[in-house]
C-alpha cells in the first residue's frame, strides 16, 4: 500500500476546511509522520470558497503529489474556480455530501470514483458537532491514521474551549470513523513511520521569522501584504523577546527606508512584502546599495503583474529582484528551496548582507510560505549576521574607502570621528558626493568586487544526484523535481538536479563544476515568459541540449510532468 496519500478539502465559508486540514497534519506529526498541507482561496478578504491541499507520508515530502487520492467535498460552492488545481484520477475518491447538489462539470469530468457521504446530516444527530470533524473521521479510516493522535489533537486545541466542544468533536470523529468502516483504506499511516528526530511543524513564513531572530535581527519595519503578512506576524510578539522591535509602517515606501535608517544605527533590519511592495521598494534599495547599508527584503512572491493573484504562488517577481534597482547596483538575490529552507536562506540573507553591506532580496513564494510542512528539525547554523564596524577613536576617516576586499569598516551614529556623509549620491572614500568618473568608478568597481570576491561556499545551490541530464530549476519548483528525479532514477533514467539558492551574484565556476559531464538541461520553472531560464541563458553556459519547462501560476508544477520530460527521449 502507498507511503502517501494526497487528500483536498473543500468547502465554502465556514466549513471547516482548513481547520480540518491542519488537525490531519498536527495528528500525522503526532504520529511520527510527514506532511505538507497547502492552500487554495479566492481574493476574498474573509469566508468565501476554500481548499485544503494535505499531503502524508512516511517519508519527508515538500512537494504536491501528482493527483489527489481522496476529495472530501462538503459542498461544491465556486469549486469550479480552482477545480484545475484538483487533479483527480480513476483511482481518486470523491466523498461528498448529496445535500450539496450535482457534482460540477470540471470535478466529474476526471471520472473518479464518487462516495456520497451525508456530512451534514451526521453532524446535526450531534449536538454542536460540525461537518468538518464527521470528515476527519471517514479520513483517519481511510489512511489508517493513529485515532490516539488525532483525540490528543483535538484535546489540545479543543479543549480550552470548553469540554462541551470537545466533546462534539470527538463524538463526530468517532462518527465518521464508524460511517467509513465497511470502506478500503487508500493507505496505510498506521505504525509505518521511522522513528527520527525531531520535527517540525511551520510554515515557510514562520521559517522565515525564525531565521530572521537567527540571524540577529533586532529591527523590522513592515507593511501588511499577502501572501507574506504572516513573517510579520510571527516577528510582532517574538522581536521584543531578543531585545528587537517591530513597527508596523504606513506603507512599503515607509517599511524600507525605516528598515535602512535602523541598519544605519546598527541594528540587522529586515522587512517583509510581495511583488507589489518590493516595486515601491527598489528606489530605497538601491540607496542601501550606494550608502552600503545593509538590510534583508524577503518577498513572498504571488500571480503577477500589478495586483494579479494574491493568494495564488507564482515565481515571475524573479525579473524585478535581480534587475530592478536603475543604475548598476550590485546586490544579493537568494532563493529558498522549501518550507524548511526558508529558515535558512532568510539566517543566510541577513548574515551575507551584515558581511558585506549590501541589500538581499530572499525569494520565497505563496506555495511555501502559506503552506505548512512536518520536517526534521532544521540544524542549528552558527553564522549570525556580524558587520564590520569602525571602532573610536577615529581620525581621517574614510566611510568607503578602497579596499581589497571591497568591504570597509562602518561607523555607528555616534562613534568619536566617524561622522560621514551616507546619502545616494555617488561620492569619494570619505563619503563627500563627487561627480568625478574616478570616484564613480572606484565606487562602482568596490560595490562589485566584495560581492564577487566572496566565498559562499556550498550553500550557492542544492546539488543532488548524478547523470548526464540535469535539472536546473529554484524555489519552491525544487521540491516536484527532486521527487521527480528519484521516480525516474527507479526507472533507470539518472538525473542530477542544480537547485539554485544564490541567484545573484553569479557564480560561473561553481555552474560549470555542477554541470561537468551534462549533455541536457532542462530548466523547469513557475514564469509565463520563462524569466530563470532567460536569465540563465544570459549569465551561463549551459551545456548541451536545453529543454524548458514552464508556466505561470497557480497551477504547482508537479513531479509526474517533470519526470515525464526526464524519460523522454531516453
Amino acid at each position: 500500500m502507498a507511503d502517501s496519500v494526497s487528500i483536498a478539502l473543500t468547502g465554502s465559508g465556514g466549513a471547516g476546511v482548513m481547520t480540518a486540514g491542519q488537525i490531519l497534519l498536527d495528528a500525522a506529526a503526532k504520529a511520527g509522520l510527514y506532511g505538507l498541507m497547502g492552500r487554495s482561496t479566492g481574493p476574498q478578504i474573509r469566508g468565501g470558497e476554500a481548499a485544503a491541499l494535505v499531503r502524508l507520508s512516511t517519508r519527508p515530502v515538500d512537494s504536491p503529489d501528482d493527483l489527489y487520492d481522496v476529495l472530501v467535498a462538503f459542498d461544491w460552492e465556486n469549486v469550479n474556480r480552482f477545480a484545475a488545481e484538483l487533479p483527480l484520477g480513476p483511482d481518486s475518491i470523491i466523498l461528498c455530501d448529496p445535500s450539496a447538489g450535482e457534482i460540477p462539470s470540471a470535478i466529474a469530468a476526471y471520472g473518479a470514483k464518487v462516495v456520497p457521504m451525508p456530512f451534514k446530516e451526521m453532524a446535526k444527530a450531534i449536538p454542536g458537532a460540525r461537518a468538518n470533524m464527521i470528515g476527519v473521521g471517514v479520513l483517519s479510516v481511510l489512511t489508517r491514521l493513529d485515532e490516539g493522535a488525532i483525540l490528543d489533537v483535538l484535546t489540545r486545541q479543543l479543549g480550552r474551549k470548553g469540554e462541551e466542544v470537545l466533546k462534539s468533536s470527538t463524538s463526530a470523529v468517532a462518527a465518521g470513523a464508524k460511517a467509513a468502516e465497511g470502506m478500503t483504506p487508500i493507505a496505510d499511516l498506521s505504525g509505518t513511520a521511522e522513528a527520527g528526530p525531531e520535527r517540525w511543524n511551520i510554515s515557510g513564513n514562520e521559517a522565515a521569522g525564525v531565521g530572521a531572530l537567527r540571524g540577529g535581527v533586532k529591527f523590522c519595519a513592515a507593511y501588511p501584504i499577502t501572501p507574506g503578512t504572516e513573517i510579520l506576524e510571527f516577528l510582532a510578539p517574538n522581536l521584543p523577546k531578543v531585545g528587537g522591535v517591530l513597527v508596523q509602517a504606513e506603507d512599503e515606501l515607509a517599511s524600507i527606508n525605516m528598515c535602512i535608517g535602523g541598519s544605519f544605527g546598527g541594528a540587522a533590519s529586515i522587512t517583509a512584502t510581495s511583488g507589489p511592495g518590493l516595486a515601491l521598494m527598489t528606489e530605497s534599495l538601491g540607496l542601501a546599495v550606494a550608502s552600503e547599508t545593509p538590510v534583508v527584503v524577503v518577498d513572498v512572491m504571488r500571480g503577477g503583474p500589478s495586483t494579479g493573484i494574491p493568494t495564488k504562488s507564482e515565481q515571475s517577481d524573479l525579473n524585478i529582484a535581480v534587475y530592478g534597482l536603475h543604475g548598476d547596483a550590485p546586490h544579493l538575490v537568494i532563493a529558498a528551496s522549501s518550507i524548511g529552507d526558508c529558515l535558512f536562506s532568510t539566517q543566510w540573507a541577513v548574515h551575507l548582507a551584515e558581511a558585506l553591506q549590501t541589500p538581499a532580496i530572499v525569494l520565497s513564494d505563496q506555495a511555501m510560505g502559506q503552506a505548512r510542512a512536518i520536517i526534521d528539525r532544521p540544524a542549528d547554523v552558527a553564522f549570525m549576521g556580524r558587520r564590520l564596524v569602525a571602532n573610536a577613536p577615529l581620525e581621517n576617516y574614510k566611510r568607503y574607502a578602497v579596499t581589497a576586499s571591497g568591504v570597509s569598516p562602518m561607523a555607528i551614529p555616534g562613534t568619536p570621528g566617524g561622522e560621514y556623509t551616507a546619502d545616494g549620491l555617488e561620492h569619494t572614500e570619505t563619503g563627500t558626493p563627487s561627480s568625478q568618473n574616478a570616484d564613480h568608478t572606484a565606487q562602482l568597481d568596490k560595490r562589485k568586487r566584495k560581492l564577487d570576491q566572496f566565498d559562499y561556499g556550498s550553500h550557492w545551490a542544492d546539488l543532488e544526484g548524478e547523470g548526464d541530464i540535469a535539472v536546473l530549476t529554484f524555489g519552491s519548483a525544487i521540491g516536484p523535481a527532486r521527487e521527480a528525479i528519484e521516480r525516474a532514477a527507479a526507472k533507470g533514467v539518472k538525473a542530477r538536479l542544480v537547485g539554485l539558492r544564490l541567484i545573484t551574484p553569479i557564480q560561473p565556476e561553481k555552474m560549470a563544476e555542477a554541470l561537468k559531464g551534462v549533455s541536457r538541461v532542462l530548466v523547469v520553472e513557475q514564469t509565463h515568459d520563462a524569466q530563470f531560464h532567460k536569465f540563465l541563458r544570459a549569465h551561463y553556459d549551459l551545456p548541451g541540449k536545453v529543454e524548458l519547462l514552464n508556466r505561470a501560476g497557480p497551477l504547482p508544477m508537479r513531479p509526474g510532468e517533470i519526470e515525464n520530460r526526464l524519460s523522454a527521449g531516453v
